[in-house]
């Protein structure tokens, strides 16, 4: 006891002393109980996080989130123009944290803008850095942690930038024609590209340095993506088939699309993904199955008799959404149902396209 309990104690009945003492270990009680209390909220948190991020990663994670979205009014809908874009945009990442997007242009221009503040933030152009850029970008990619903005151009080198500042960190160089597509494996500084010359290459900027390169295609990549695993997918355009690489089993799985030219794939998690073909079909599949799960034909329609070509698509990561774009001034959101055997249409945002 303190002095000053000790002083208390001599002026207090035996019978005050007692109830002095069982208050004081009360309040010692409720003191661990709030603290085993809050490990116990931490424990759960982490548990959740741990068996969230393992269905991540077994690509089992599926968060249905489709029928929570309505199509946007048009008074949601906010037009941010650029000088520097005056021809049209070929490519767009966003960080990992919602807070900047980059664009990049046939007229070799890359804009950084805030997504907040709906506004350019800087510009990277041929003009002021024509060491780095030629006439029109092709790709961009940012890291998870937004530390490094990757881009590709109609040379054959990759471009690599400080996100915060722009300014130029390294080039890579190998590939013998354009770089098409870029991609970062989620949570590293592994980098992805797929090009022209058929082949995929990888890149690790950790150590800015060239790791390997993956052949197979039949003709020119037409667009490549990853996730957390040590994979890439990528499309092979006219060679129709769409491959996924296995990249530490060094070996590839191979799926025989459509018809025409299956230009552009994008994983919905690590098991299933979404491709795109010139023919105007969306196919879903698994990468348990070598023919698609399921296939929208015309998915956007078609124009004097001829189905508007599938030009882009896009994933919410692990749930049961998606969006495709097309020449018919639509973007389309479709909501992925019946144990991924099923595409249903969502709604359209009427945009203006190429």
């Amino acid at each position: 006891f303190s002095d000053a309990e000790e002083s208390e104690s001599d002026n207090e009945t035996a019978e005050q002393k007692k109830l002095r003492l069982a208050k004081k270990y009360l309040e010692e009680i409720e003191k661990e109980e709030a603290k085993r209390a809050e490990l116990k909220e931490l424990d759960d948190a982490v548990e959740k996080r741990l068996q969230k991020d393992y269905l991540e990663q077994k690509g089992k994670l599926r968060i249905e989130v489709a029928d929570n979205y309505v199509a946007p009014k048009e008074s949601d809908v906010k037009l941010i123009r650029a000088k520097e874009h005056r021809l049209p945009l070929t490519c767009v990442c966003i960080t990992n944290d919602g807070e900047f997007a980059f664009t990049g242009c046939k007229t070799g221009s890359i804009i950084k803008w805030g997504i907040r503040e709906k506004r350019k933030l800087a510009c990277l152009t041929y003009k002021t850095h024509s060491k780095y850029i030629t006439k029109s970008v092709t790709s961009v990619a940012v890291s998870t942690d937004s530390k490094y903005l990757a881009t590709s151009d109609m040379s054959p080198n990759i471009q690599i930038w400080d996100t915060h500042t722009l300014k130029h960190i390294h080039t890579f160089k190998g590939h013998k024609d354009t770089v098409i597509g870029l991609v970062f494996r989620k949570n590293t500084h592994d980098l992805y590209s797929a090009s022209k010359d058929r082949s995929v290459k990888i890149w690790s900027l950790g150590e800015m340095a060239y790791v390997e390169t993956l052949f197979g295609h039949q003709s020119p990549i037409t667009s490549i993506d990853a996730l957390t695993r040590e994979r890439a997918i990528t499309s092979g355009g006219r060679d129709t088939t769409v491959r996924i690489w296995k990249i530490v089993e060094e070996s590839q799985l191979i799926f025989n699309g459509p018809e025409g030219s299956l230009d552009v794939v994008k994983l919905l998690d690590e098991e299933h993904f979404v491709s795109g073909s010139d023919n105007g079909s969306i196919c879903l599949w698994s990468v348990l199955k070598k023919k698609p799960l399921c296939t929208i034909n015309e998915a956007h329609g078609s124009y004097n008799e001829v189905p508007c070509w599938i030009t882009s698509l896009a994933t919410l990561l692990n749930s049961d959404l998606f969006a495709s774009g097309s020449n018919d001034n639509n973007i389309r959101l479709w909501k992925v149902s019946d144990s991924y055997k099923k595409i249903v249409p969502l709604f359209n945002i009427e945009i203006s396209g190429f």
